[in-house]
């Protein structure tokens, strides 16, 4: 797959891309992350990539030609996404769809924003991480790519792992222990110590029911447990095993 950003800070992106499970996959030839710095566009000595808002105002804003002049430069991937507020939220779902292509692109904002034109007549839609306000897109750059790489196949290794995970189903995932099995009076949940596979399936699938139902009710549309996830839920009730899950 490959990924190209587009920002005015591409050493804000090269460490993490660099590192852990981005690292390897680029490494690795999974994953082609380019990085294209549009301030090599502009074309004052000053290399400037901002101007003042029309109309007047605060602030500065990203200017239309060295956005446009770097992403032809690159024939950038499509679809090709500015990073924005007003953009659609990033959910599983869309991730899922990103990973099922070879690639896509993405702006990365700052100051008071970015050019209506950039949006309306380079890219092919908005993008957004959440209804919170960032200094600029770079970090919302990082978490789309992660959430996209971690499904491409062969990035996880393990292509179970992305499978079990919050939002794949629509729940929230169930707890994960490890060794050791008693730690500071607190001890794993027998049921994952007893090597009966089939139960521990149906343990997960309660945990996860109850977590997405106490935690996140809005993922479960009205009616959505049906008569074997309430099974499930009466065979394992939330006190069925006492606090140091012996």
């Amino acid at each position: 797959m490959r990924v190209d950003v587009f920002s005015i800070f591409p050493e804000y992106l090269e460490g993490a891309l660099g590192v852990s499970l981005l690292g390897r996959a680029r490494e690795a030839g999974m994953l082609d992350v380019r990085l294209h710095d549009p301030r090599e566009f502009a074309t004052d000595r000053h290399r400037s990539v901002d101007d003042a808002p029309a109309g007047g105002g605060p602030g500065m804003v990203m200017t239309p030609e060295p956005l446009f002049a770097a992403v032809e430069a690159a024939d950038a991937p499509r679809p090709l996404y500015l990073l924005a507020a007003s953009g659609r939220t990033l959910d599983h779902a869309l991730a899922a769809e990103l990973a099922e292509g070879d690639g896509f692109s993405l702006i990365c904002g700052r100051y008071e924003g970015v050019d209506q034109r950039v949006a309306d007549h380079l890219c092919d839609g908005e993008l957004s991480i959440g209804d919170f306000v960032l200094n600029g897109g770079e970090a919302a750059a990082l978490v789309v790519i992660e959430s996209v790489a971690r499904l491409v196949p062969g990035v996880l290794g393990n292509e179970t792992s992305a499978t079990e995970e919050s939002f794949v189903a629509g729940l929230l995932e169930y707890p994960q222990y490890t060794r050791p099995a008693e730690f500071r009076g607190w001890g794993v949940p027998q049921v994952l110590r007893s090597g009966d596979h089939a139960r521990i399936a149906r343990w997960r699938r309660a945990q996860a029911l109850r977590r997405t139902v106490e935690r996140r009710p809005d993922l479960l549309p009205r009616g959505a447990l049906d008569d074997a996830d309430r099974r499930l839920l009466e065979e394992f009730p939330p006190d069925a095993a006492p606090p140091n899950g012996a």
